[in-house]
């Protein structure tokens, strides 16, 4: 899994490419996102637009970044889900408490 940050008006967004499968990914992932709110930023886009596959393991990392941003007063939303995934968080009921957009823009307008 590849992970690539940028800035886009009061948002990070965070783009995931490859396959989420938890494992070593998850400790960049959350040491990632602390970093973020130790700066101050806690608006996260995750754009999952690169996502090929995801099991429960990267689901996990998804719900500990969501559980970490939560707790500091942060949010975060999800953007480009792909069928596949959408399926999984409609199977596992976590399409219930992750906000999900059709585009980073969207995610980005839905925080003001």
């Amino acid at each position: 899994m590849k992970i690539k940050t940028s800035e886009k008006y009061e948002a990070v967004v965070i783009e995931l490419k490859g396959n989420v499968m938890g494992g070593d990914d998850t400790k960049v992932f959350n040491e990632l996102i602390h970093k973020l709110i130790d700066e101050g930023k806690k608006r996260i886009v995750l754009d999952l637009s690169g996502v090929k596959f995801m099991n429960s393991s990267g689901l996990g990392m998804l719900i500990g970044g969501y559980t970490t941003l939560k707790k500091a007063g942060g949010q975060l939303k999800l953007t480009n889900v792909t069928d596949k995934i959408e399926s999984l968080l409609m199977i596992t009921k976590l399409i219930t408490v992750f906000e999900t957009y059709d585009n980073v823009d969207d995610a980005i307008k839905s925080f003001s």
